[in-house]
Protein backbone atom coordinates (compact mmCIF):
# COMPACT_ATOMS: atom_id res chain seq x y z
CA UNK A 1 0.00 0.00 0.00
CA UNK A 2 2.62 2.41 0.97
CA UNK A 3 4.66 1.49 -2.33
CA UNK A 4 1.51 2.17 -4.36
CA UNK A 5 0.34 5.64 -2.65
CA UNK A 6 4.51 6.93 -2.82
CA UNK A 7 4.51 6.00 -6.78
CA UNK A 8 1.17 8.16 -7.60
CA UNK A 9 2.05 10.71 -5.29
CA UNK A 10 4.97 11.11 -7.08
CA UNK A 11 3.90 10.95 -10.94
CA UNK A 12 0.45 11.66 -10.77
CA UNK A 13 -0.40 14.62 -13.24
CA UNK A 14 -3.29 15.80 -11.64
CA UNK A 15 -3.99 18.40 -8.90
CA UNK A 16 -6.63 17.73 -6.15
CA UNK A 17 -9.97 17.49 -6.99
CA UNK A 18 -8.34 17.54 -11.17
CA UNK A 19 -8.82 14.88 -13.72
CA UNK A 20 -5.91 13.42 -14.93
CA UNK A 21 -4.14 11.15 -17.07
CA UNK A 22 -2.32 9.21 -14.28
CA UNK A 23 -4.20 9.15 -10.86
CA UNK A 24 -3.91 5.95 -9.39
CA UNK A 25 -1.00 3.56 -8.43
CA UNK A 26 -0.58 -0.12 -7.62
CA UNK A 27 1.81 -2.08 -6.50
CA UNK A 28 2.01 -5.88 -6.55
CA UNK A 29 4.03 -7.98 -4.63
CA UNK A 30 5.49 -11.75 -6.50
CA UNK A 31 5.95 -15.23 -4.62
CA UNK A 32 9.62 -13.79 -3.89
CA UNK A 33 8.34 -11.13 -1.83
CA UNK A 34 9.88 -8.80 -4.36
CA UNK A 35 7.41 -5.62 -4.93
CA UNK A 36 6.78 -3.68 -8.12
CA UNK A 37 4.64 -0.78 -9.45
CA UNK A 38 2.79 0.69 -11.71
CA UNK A 39 0.91 3.91 -12.43
CA UNK A 40 -2.48 4.36 -14.69
CA UNK A 41 -2.91 5.52 -18.39
CA UNK A 42 -6.13 6.96 -18.62
CA UNK A 43 -7.63 6.88 -22.55
CA UNK A 44 -11.05 6.72 -23.57
CA UNK A 45 -10.53 3.43 -25.73
CA UNK A 46 -9.47 2.05 -22.41
CA UNK A 47 -6.25 2.59 -21.09
CA UNK A 48 -4.92 0.28 -18.80
CA UNK A 49 -5.34 0.67 -14.78
CA UNK A 50 -2.65 0.68 -12.41
CA UNK A 51 -3.14 -2.75 -11.51
CA UNK A 52 -2.45 -4.12 -15.31
CA UNK A 53 0.77 -1.89 -15.82
CA UNK A 54 1.94 -3.25 -12.14
CA UNK A 55 1.45 -6.64 -13.24
CA UNK A 56 3.29 -6.21 -17.09
CA UNK A 57 6.37 -4.87 -14.87
CA UNK A 58 6.61 -7.48 -12.71
CA UNK A 59 6.22 -10.07 -15.74
CA UNK A 60 9.16 -7.69 -17.18
CA UNK A 61 11.47 -8.54 -13.75
CA UNK A 62 10.96 -11.93 -14.28
CA UNK A 63 8.40 -12.26 -11.79
CA UNK A 64 5.45 -15.52 -12.23
CA UNK A 65 3.74 -16.13 -9.52
CA UNK A 66 2.21 -13.34 -7.49
CA UNK A 67 1.37 -12.95 -3.71
CA UNK A 68 -0.93 -10.02 -3.58
CA UNK A 69 -1.85 -6.48 -5.40
CA UNK A 70 -3.42 -3.16 -4.01
CA UNK A 71 -4.51 -0.01 -5.95
CA UNK A 72 -4.14 3.55 -4.50
CA UNK A 73 -5.65 6.59 -5.50
CA UNK A 74 -3.92 9.87 -5.82
CA UNK A 75 -3.86 13.25 -3.40
CA UNK A 76 -4.28 10.80 0.18
CA UNK A 77 -7.72 9.16 -1.34
CA UNK A 78 -6.39 5.85 -0.03
CA UNK A 79 -7.00 1.89 -1.64
CA UNK A 80 -9.58 1.53 -4.40
CA UNK A 81 -11.17 -1.55 -5.44
CA UNK A 82 -10.44 -3.14 -8.60
CA UNK A 83 -12.89 -2.64 -11.91
CA UNK A 84 -14.43 -4.96 -13.43
CA UNK A 85 -12.13 -6.05 -16.25
CA UNK A 86 -9.01 -6.01 -13.44
CA UNK A 87 -11.57 -8.71 -11.32
CA UNK A 88 -11.50 -10.67 -14.61
CA UNK A 89 -7.95 -10.45 -15.43
CA UNK A 90 -6.94 -11.08 -12.00
CA UNK A 91 -8.60 -14.62 -11.41
CA UNK A 92 -7.83 -15.78 -15.23
CA UNK A 93 -4.33 -15.44 -14.34
CA UNK A 94 -3.53 -15.41 -10.74
CA UNK A 95 -6.53 -16.74 -8.91
CA UNK A 96 -5.30 -17.49 -5.69
CA UNK A 97 -3.40 -13.96 -5.49
CA UNK A 98 -4.67 -11.92 -2.67
CA UNK A 99 -6.44 -8.25 -3.38
CA UNK A 100 -6.62 -5.40 -0.49
CA UNK A 101 -9.91 -4.04 -1.13
CA UNK A 102 -12.13 -1.60 1.12
CA UNK A 103 -15.20 -2.74 3.17
CA UNK A 104 -17.59 -0.95 5.57
CA UNK A 105 -15.84 -2.68 7.99
CA UNK A 106 -12.25 -1.60 6.71
CA UNK A 107 -9.44 -2.95 4.36
CA UNK A 108 -9.64 -6.82 3.59
CA UNK A 109 -7.26 -9.21 1.96
CA UNK A 110 -9.26 -11.36 -0.13
CA UNK A 111 -9.04 -14.46 -3.16
CA UNK A 112 -9.22 -12.81 -6.40
CA UNK A 113 -11.49 -15.76 -7.49
CA UNK A 114 -13.44 -14.87 -4.17
CA UNK A 115 -13.91 -11.26 -5.92
CA UNK A 116 -15.66 -12.90 -9.32
CA UNK A 117 -18.46 -15.68 -7.89
CA UNK A 118 -19.16 -18.34 -10.14
CA UNK A 119 -16.70 -16.82 -12.89
CA UNK A 120 -15.62 -19.01 -15.92
CA UNK A 121 -12.01 -18.89 -16.18
CA UNK A 122 -10.39 -17.56 -19.77
CA UNK A 123 -7.28 -18.91 -21.17
CA UNK A 124 -6.01 -18.08 -24.64
CA UNK A 125 -7.20 -21.06 -25.71
CA UNK A 126 -11.21 -20.26 -24.84
CA UNK A 127 -13.41 -20.32 -21.72
CA UNK A 128 -13.09 -23.20 -18.95
CA UNK A 129 -16.06 -24.59 -17.25
CA UNK A 130 -16.28 -23.73 -14.04
CA UNK A 131 -13.72 -24.79 -11.59
CA UNK A 132 -14.33 -25.30 -7.92
CA UNK A 133 -10.56 -25.18 -6.94
CA UNK A 134 -10.29 -21.52 -7.97
CA UNK A 135 -12.09 -20.88 -4.77
CA UNK A 136 -9.62 -22.39 -2.58
CA UNK A 137 -6.59 -20.63 -1.07
CA UNK A 138 -3.79 -22.70 -1.42
CA UNK A 139 -2.26 -21.82 1.46
CA UNK A 140 -5.16 -23.25 3.65
CA UNK A 141 -6.40 -25.97 1.27
CA UNK A 142 -3.10 -28.13 1.46
CA UNK A 143 -0.08 -28.79 3.43
CA UNK A 144 2.05 -25.20 3.82
CA UNK A 145 3.95 -23.79 0.88
CA UNK A 146 7.86 -23.01 0.77
CA UNK A 147 8.56 -21.39 -2.41
CA UNK A 148 11.89 -21.51 -4.40
CA UNK A 149 13.36 -19.95 -6.85
CA UNK A 150 13.27 -22.59 -10.10
CA UNK A 151 16.96 -22.61 -10.36
CA UNK A 152 17.13 -24.90 -6.96
CA UNK A 153 14.66 -27.39 -8.80
CA UNK A 154 17.00 -30.05 -10.13
CA UNK A 155 19.05 -29.66 -6.70
CA UNK A 156 15.94 -30.27 -4.83
CA UNK A 157 14.85 -33.35 -6.98
CA UNK A 158 18.55 -34.97 -6.92
CA UNK A 159 18.84 -34.83 -3.44
CA UNK A 160 21.46 -32.49 -3.62
CA UNK A 161 19.52 -29.86 -1.79
CA UNK A 162 17.65 -31.05 0.99
CA UNK A 163 17.93 -27.53 3.21
CA UNK A 164 16.83 -24.20 2.99
CA UNK A 165 17.39 -20.70 5.10
CA UNK A 166 14.86 -18.91 5.57
CA UNK A 167 14.31 -15.57 6.93
CA UNK A 168 11.00 -14.23 8.41
CA UNK A 169 9.18 -17.12 6.47
CA UNK A 170 9.03 -19.79 8.55
CA UNK A 171 7.47 -23.60 8.31
CA UNK A 172 6.34 -26.28 10.11
CA UNK A 173 7.37 -29.51 10.87
CA UNK A 174 5.32 -32.33 8.73
CA UNK A 175 4.03 -32.17 4.86
CA UNK A 176 4.62 -29.49 2.79
CA UNK A 177 4.68 -28.31 -0.91
CA UNK A 178 7.65 -27.18 -2.42
CA UNK A 179 6.97 -24.55 -5.28
CA UNK A 180 9.34 -23.56 -7.87
CA UNK A 181 8.35 -19.90 -8.89
CA UNK A 182 9.11 -21.30 -13.29
CA UNK A 183 6.55 -20.60 -15.82
CA UNK A 184 4.15 -23.09 -15.76
CA UNK A 185 5.52 -23.57 -11.40
CA UNK A 186 6.46 -27.24 -10.31
CA UNK A 187 5.30 -28.44 -7.12
CA UNK A 188 7.05 -31.75 -5.41
CA UNK A 189 5.46 -33.12 -2.13
CA UNK A 190 7.55 -33.38 0.70
CA UNK A 191 8.18 -33.56 4.15
CA UNK A 192 9.65 -31.03 6.65
CA UNK A 193 11.89 -33.04 9.20
CA UNK A 194 13.65 -30.57 11.13
CA UNK A 195 13.90 -26.60 11.34
CA UNK A 196 16.88 -25.09 13.81
CA UNK A 197 16.45 -21.54 14.77
CA UNK A 198 20.18 -20.05 15.02
CA UNK A 199 21.98 -16.18 13.99
CA UNK A 200 23.37 -16.01 10.78
CA UNK A 201 26.73 -16.16 12.57
CA UNK A 202 25.80 -19.49 14.11
CA UNK A 203 24.84 -21.28 10.14
CA UNK A 204 27.75 -23.96 10.02
CA UNK A 205 29.85 -25.39 6.87
CA UNK A 206 27.07 -28.87 7.47
CA UNK A 207 24.38 -26.23 6.69
CA UNK A 208 25.76 -25.23 3.59
CA UNK A 209 26.83 -28.55 2.37
CA UNK A 210 22.96 -29.47 2.86
CA UNK A 211 21.70 -26.81 0.16
CA UNK A 212 24.58 -27.65 -2.08
CA UNK A 213 27.54 -25.22 -1.18
CA UNK A 214 30.76 -25.85 0.46
CA UNK A 215 31.34 -23.71 3.31
CA UNK A 216 29.05 -21.37 6.22
CA UNK A 217 30.37 -18.16 4.86
CA UNK A 218 29.33 -19.02 1.13
CA UNK A 219 25.47 -20.08 1.94
CA UNK A 220 25.83 -16.12 4.54
CA UNK A 221 26.48 -14.80 1.17
CA UNK A 222 23.97 -16.27 -1.13
CA UNK A 223 21.24 -14.98 1.70
CA UNK A 224 22.49 -11.75 0.88
CA UNK A 225 21.40 -12.11 -2.38
CA UNK A 226 18.09 -12.92 -1.01
CA UNK A 227 17.86 -10.64 2.23
CA UNK A 228 20.18 -8.07 0.93
CA UNK A 229 19.43 -6.09 4.68
CA UNK A 230 20.35 -9.29 6.41
CA UNK A 231 22.54 -8.66 9.39
CA UNK A 232 25.03 -11.53 11.01
CA UNK A 233 22.82 -10.99 14.33
CA UNK A 234 19.71 -11.98 12.33
CA UNK A 235 17.89 -14.76 13.36
CA UNK A 236 17.11 -17.13 10.52
CA UNK A 237 15.36 -20.79 10.43
CA UNK A 238 17.23 -23.77 8.67
CA UNK A 239 14.56 -26.15 7.51
CA UNK A 240 15.61 -29.34 6.34
CA UNK A 241 13.34 -31.64 4.46
CA UNK A 242 12.86 -34.53 2.25
CA UNK A 243 10.97 -35.05 -1.05
CA UNK A 244 7.88 -37.41 -1.67
CA UNK A 245 9.07 -40.42 -3.86
CA UNK A 246 5.25 -40.75 -5.34
CA UNK A 247 4.25 -43.74 -2.87
CA UNK A 248 3.53 -41.65 0.24
CA UNK A 249 6.73 -41.95 2.03
CA UNK A 250 9.80 -39.29 1.65
CA UNK A 251 12.73 -39.76 -0.39
CA UNK A 252 15.75 -39.17 0.66
CA UNK A 253 18.68 -38.22 -0.97
CA UNK A 254 20.59 -41.31 -1.72
CA UNK A 255 17.01 -42.85 -2.36
CA UNK A 256 16.92 -40.24 -5.48
CA UNK A 257 20.45 -41.56 -6.62
CA UNK A 258 19.38 -45.13 -6.30
CA UNK A 259 16.83 -44.47 -8.22
CA UNK A 260 18.30 -42.68 -11.07
CA UNK A 261 14.89 -40.22 -11.28
CA UNK A 262 14.45 -36.71 -11.60
CA UNK A 263 11.26 -36.88 -10.13
CA UNK A 264 8.25 -34.85 -11.49
CA UNK A 265 6.26 -32.22 -10.45
CA UNK A 266 2.68 -30.90 -11.75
Amino acid sequence: MELARRTIDAHTDAGPDEDGVHTMGAAVMAADYRMFAGVNLYHFTGGPCAELVALGAARARGARQMRCIVAVGNHGRGVVGPCGRDRQVFVDYYPAMRVIVPTPAGLRSVLAADLMPLTQQWTPEGMKGLDPSLYQDPYTAGPPVIRFNPRYLEDVRSGTKTRTTRFRDPAQLGPARLVFESDPEVVLSAEVTGIKHCLVSELTDQDAQAEGLATADELRKGLKGHYPDLAGTDEVDVITFQVDDGTGAPRTAEAWRRAGDTGSGT
